[in-house]
């Protein structure tokens, strides 16, 4: 069972204690190499567990960057430069089971929780799954009880357990951020939780 003095290693508030080990019991994350990678990974998405919603306040050469088929010019970009919220209606819409732009889903179905859930698809089943209604509520998935529970859903719906064992860094991170951002980063995230879970 984690408690505050092994959170505190990791730089975690003791605010997580209750969360996380109702997350590994409800999920069957039991091992330390699972308990380990499920920590160094979510450290690493969400800021040591500081930042529990998408940050979207991109500037226009961002935007092109990472979009580039919703902006393809400097002009449109700029259209959106520093709007959260316009930027997450445009980026989300009409995918995820999200609606289309004007209909505010993007934004209201942002990244939220350890493992940043997205789109309206993702909390309705998650929500469904843990009996919540975050469809109705999406803001509740940015509080650390169910920021760690939706986090524990994702995991087991993506059946991590079996590459966090076998230490499958790439594999993980893979699955949980659709390639290899921060690979060297959430390595030495979990390689610190194995050393203060072991």
């Amino acid at each position: 069972m984690l408690n505050a003095e092994k959170l505190a290693k990791l730089h975690i508030s003791a605010d997580w204690v209750d969360p996380l080990n109702e997350t590994f019991e409800r999920f069957g994350i039991v091992t330390h190499n699972q308990q380990a990678m499920f920590i160094g990974q979510c450290s690493h998405e969400c800021g040591n567990f500081r930042l529990l919603e998408e940050n979207l306040n991109y500037k226009a050469a961002t935007l092109m960057k990472l979009w580039p088929k919703r902006f393809p010019t400097l002009e449109k970009a700029n259209e959106y430069s520093g709007n959260s919220k316009k930027i997450a209606n445009s980026v989300y819409s009409s995918r995820m089971g999200n609606r289309d732009e004007n209909s505010g889903d993007g934004f209201r179905f942002r990244g939220r929780g350890i493992i940043q859930l997205t789109g309206h698809s993702s909390y309705f089943h998650c929500g469904k799954a843990l009996g919540v209604d975050f469809v109705g509520n999406p803001d509740l998935v940015s509080s650390p009880k169910y920021a760690a529970l939706s986090g524990g859903w994702f995991w087991s719906t993506h059946n991590l357990n079996s590459p966090a064992d076998a230490l499958d860094y790439t594999k993980v991170t893979k699955i949980i951020n659709g390639g290899t951002i921060g690979l060297d980063d959430r390595i030495k995230h979990v390689q610190q939780a194995l050393a203060v879970l072991a």
